[in-house]
């Protein structure tokens, strides 16, 4: 497209779509070596991510985009490092989230579970699925996610099925899994068992109530005990003591009566008792508290369970059977308080357990539930990670991962839930043994009857999300996926999740493929607002992905949750920061708009120059640009291995934004003015150094910059530019990613030459703001320095374009007598400059800057030269001394031409 007909502007909105829908299409999103089609070879080098799937109940929110944006760059990156990526996408079908939509809607209707049944249950909730469930997956796409997604997968699909039914079996068969009564977090809300990483604590308001605890041997004595709970006295067992409690060692192995039941328990010593808290005296409910069940396995105490699926009180509760926990507390305190075995009542903090999903306090309960015995499973968990075959990114998650399996206890599987994978076990009505197959029996192993039924309950959504990165894959056949892709190489996901899912993975990894899951573990931080608050409805502060896309753009998104995090930090987000990267996207645009405009009438032949390596004719700025081109080739292939992509793309923007638009596009513009082999030679390092940008802010900003490429591309082949074809395939997603090269030698001194001209423009722009000097105004100057004069003499045309000099009345000089009249003064490094300004300034005014000048740089010999005659000068490298020095020689010299100043505006 001819540059007057280049939109001026980006629209995003007219892109992003249409971009999106063309990778797609061309098949940019499947692997380049694909097991699946002719040609495949094997040793070709892989990369494979799986996705983490997002609840199909979900919609985009914060969360979503982090991690799309963070696993899309490790893709996009890798594809054009060459290697043969696979990021496979899908979604978890969530067993409680799920099912509490379904039942929400039957509620709607005045109906429950129960009432329609398991079967038109599972109907509804497949439809719902059906209908809701691609809505996630669309606006995962809005991301510009570069999923391969005909192997998009459901946890609920058929093959992944399979696999959860074969990896149950195989553990039960090994021991490995087992049935049984154990105490259990229970949801009365959900009615379901829910693992201990899925309680959330919240410190509430509460009572510490004081009751007696009468001796059945002494009707006048007691042990005064305290509670936050009365209601599961009703399930006492007995009272325990620190065995060297003076208070009470004369209490051990007596009985006391369980108010208002009349039960009789034993008073015991175990050293579990906090002799600080409440009175000394616990009272222990082995089935319902966790701290107490140990205290009663370890005296063989009997297990009384005193509620119901729904928190209220069964037959175990007396005269409270069919009260709610809540009702039953208060009526049996007041009972207590009626029969005088009540002692005080105090305000006390307490730590309640709530549910995740539901919200409603956990109750601890004795149930017959699905439990894995884990700690061998841990043990090879943490081997992996301990020997180097996984590493955790940022290391200090590695200590918490080794205390959590080090501290692990059986994982509790079962759910009493309808959505989700049923347990593939099935009773035996006729002798009731358990049959536990892959296949759906229709007779008992046992004894062969027909008379069998399966068990209610599914496995945990967390069960089957452990076997993701290789189920995916067709697991547990030897399909050509599995064999090419799997281990698969990052495993990327938030730090909140790494037990609940990433150490599961790596223990079903191990057990069921005997390699690790993934090689690396890649955790991203938490979203918070820009003050640092969780997003919540309560503080009115949640952004919505969705929203910010339609006004900013996805590129201004990605660009904003990529740069401000790093590894496992959580981040401050605001609409603000993402206004300024819609901003930086412009500027891309902006730049590489002038870059296209400036090959149109060009004819670069095959003689121009290909601006691949530093030609002899090469001004100091494009030598200048290259350099700083190649070190930011450099460390961004060194921080993108070390996983700092944030600071990576840090890198890239100021490159971008400073270096490239703000300073090489000014000076390219007076060089393309030239015309001629000068005008050549400048486009064509405009459309490398646009070209490699664009390749470097890719996986950051796929959009804006695969559509300014494809610009770029066209542009450069009209222009014939030499280059070479394989470095400009058909798209940018595909095109190969900027490879470091190694340095020349002359690097160095080019970059300290035009920093010391870009120092002399800031100090001469400074001082124009300063002094309130008319932009149009140019203004002659003189320059005076013996070791940059040359530099000075070739840069002059420059520095008076960018400064505002009058380039008809500058004047470079190795020397001078003395300064001339009338004239401010500026030092800049060794260089001294003289400005007619006289009659714009105030020599008071003067005075003071150059005296505040003198100062700082006296400041900073004094700190050089007490560095230098210390311990430092003898411990560190020679180098680094050796610059020390230069830095204190450069502050000398600067400080006797700024005296020189002064002594001479002291004589006018």
């Amino acid at each position: 497209m001819p540059a007057n007909q280049f939109p001026k502007s980006y629209d995003f909105h007219a892109t992003e779509k249409r971009i999106y829908e063309w990778w797609e299409t061309n098949g940019y999103f499947k692997p380049s070596n694909d097991p699946q089609k002719p040609g495949f070879d094997p040793q070709v080098k892989n990369f494979v991510i799986s996705i983490p799937p997002p609840n199909v109940t979900g919609e985009l929110h914060l969360g979503h985009a982090m991690f799309v944006s963070v696993e899309d760059l490790m893709i996009r990156y890798h594809r054009m490092k060459g290697l043969s990526t696979l990021w496979v996408p899908g979604s978890d079908h969530a067993g409680i989230a799920t099912q509490l939509q379904i039942e929400k809607a039957l509620a709607k209707e005045g109906l429950t579970r129960e009432q329609v049944g398991r079967e038109e249950f599972l109907r509804r909730t497949w439809a719902w699925k059906e209908k809701y469930g691609s809505i996630i997956t669309s606006q995962i796409r809005r991301l510009g996610a570069s999923c391969d997604w005909e192997r998009e997968r459901f946890t609920l699909d058929a093959g992944l099925s399979r696999a959860v039914r074969e990896a149950f079996v195989r553990l039960y068969e090994k021991g490995l899994i087992y049935r049984g009564p154990r105490l259990i977090n229970w949801s009365p809300g959900l009615r379901t068992a829910v693992s201990d990483l899925e309680v959330e604590y919240s410190e509430e308001p509460g009572t510490l109530y004081y009751f007696k605890y009468v001796l059945a041997d002494d009707p006048d004595d007691y042990l005064p005990v305290a509670t936050t709970r009365p209601e599961t006295i009703l399930g006492d067992s007995a009272v325990a003591v620190h065995p060297e409690d003076a208070r009470y060692q004369k209490y051990i192995g007596r009985k006391v009566i369980v108010p208002i039941l009349g039960r009789e328990i034993p008073v015991i010593g175990d050293e579990a008792v906090e002799r600080e808290f409440g009175s000394g005296a616990l009272k222990v409910t082995p089935g319902h508290d966790p701290t107490d069940y140990e205290i009663g396995q370890r005296h063989n105490l009997p297990v009384i369970s005193i509620l119901d699926e729904a928190a209220r009180v069964n037959q175990n509760g007396g005269p409270y059977a069919g009260l709610d926990r809540y009702d039953a507390r208060r009526a049996l305190w007041e009972d207590m308080r009626a029969a005088g075995l009540t002692l005080k009542e105090e305000p006390y903090t307490l730590n309640v357990p709530r549910s995740q999903r539901g919200g409603e306090a956990i109750e601890p309960m004795i149930s017959t539930q699905w439990f894995v015995r884990i700690q061998p499973l841990a043990q090879a968990a943490l081997a992996a990670v301990r020997d180097g075959r996984i590493r955790i990114v940022p290391d200090r998650f590695t200590k918490v991962y080794y205390n959590w399996l080090e501290n692990i206890k059986d994982w509790c599987i079962s759910r009493q839930l309808w959505w989700g994978h049923r347990i593939p076990a099935w009773y035996c009505d006729s002798c009731g043994e358990m049959t536990v197959a892959r296949e759906d029996p229709q007779q008992c192993a046992s004894c062969g009857s027909g008379e069998i039924h399966q068990d209610p309950d599914v496995l945990d959504t967390w069960f089957s999300s452990g076997l993701w990165p290789f189920s995916t894959l067709g697991w547990p056949d030897e399909t050509p996926d599995y064999q090419y892709f799997y281990p698969t190489s990052y495993m990327e996901t938030a730090y909140d999740i790494l037990f609940f899912w990433v150490a599961r993975m790596i223990m079903f990894g191990l057990e069921f493929t005997g390699q690790v899951p993934f090689h690396a573990v890649y955790l991203h931080g938490l979203i918070r607002d820009e003050r640092g608050r969780k997003m919540s409805k309560t503080y009115d502060n949640v952004i919505n992905p969705l929203q910010v896309m339609d006004e900013l753009g996805t590129d201004a998104l990605r660009f904003t949750l990529l740069v401000g995090s790093a590894p496992g930090n959580d981040m401050n987000l605001s609409l603000e920061k993402v206004r300024a990267n819609r901003n930086f996207a412009n500027k891309i645009w902006n730049a590489s708009r002038f870059v296209i405009q400036a090959l149109e009438g060009l004819s670069l032949d095959s003689e121009s120059p290909s601006a691949q390596s530093p030609a002899n004719d090469w001004t100091l700025a494009d030598s200048w640009i290259w350099a700083r081109l190649q070190a930011l080739v450099r460390d961004v292939e060194r921080l993108f291995q070390n996983f700092q992509y944030g600071e990576a793309g840090r890198l890239v923007y100021d490159f971008f934004w400073g270096d490239f638009a703000d300073w090489y596009v000014e000076i390219a513009k007076l060089q393309l003015n030239q015309g001629g082999d000068r005008a050549k030679s400048t486009a064509a390092t405009l459309v490398r150094v646009l070209d490699v940008s664009l390749r470097l802010l890719h996986p950051f900003t796929p959009f804006v910059t695969e559509e300014l490429w494809g610009h770029l591309k066209r542009a450069v082949q009209e222009a014939r530019l030499a280059v070479a074809p394989e470095e400009w395939p058909e798209a940018l997603i595909v095109a190969p990613w900027p490879a470091p090269r190694p340095l020349e030698g002359w690097e160095a001194g080019k970059i300290a030459d035009f920093s010391l001209v870009q120092e002399i423009v800031r100090s001469l722009r400074n001082l124009r703001s300063e002094k309130k000097v008319q932009p149009g105004r140019r203004i002659p100057a003189v320059f005076v320095s013996e070791s940059a004069a040359p530099v000075l003499r070739e840069q002059s045309p420059a520095i008076a374009a960018l400064a505002g000099l009058d380039p008809g009345r500058i004047e470079i000089h190795k020397a001078i007598p003395r300064k001339p009249e009338g004239h401010i003064a500026l030092v800049v490094g060794p260089v001294e400059i003289f400005l007619p300004l006289s009659g714009l300034i105030d020599p008071a005014e003067e005075r003071i800057r150059l005296e505040r000048d003198l100062a700082e740089a006296q400041a900073q010999i004094a700190r050089l030269e007490a560095l230098l005659s210390g311990s430092f000068a003898e411990k560190a490298p020679p180098q680094v001394v050796g610059k020390e020095r230069e830095k204190l020689d450069a502050y000398r010299e600067t400080a006797a031409k700024l005296q020189a100043q002064l002594a001479i505006l002291s004589s006018e």
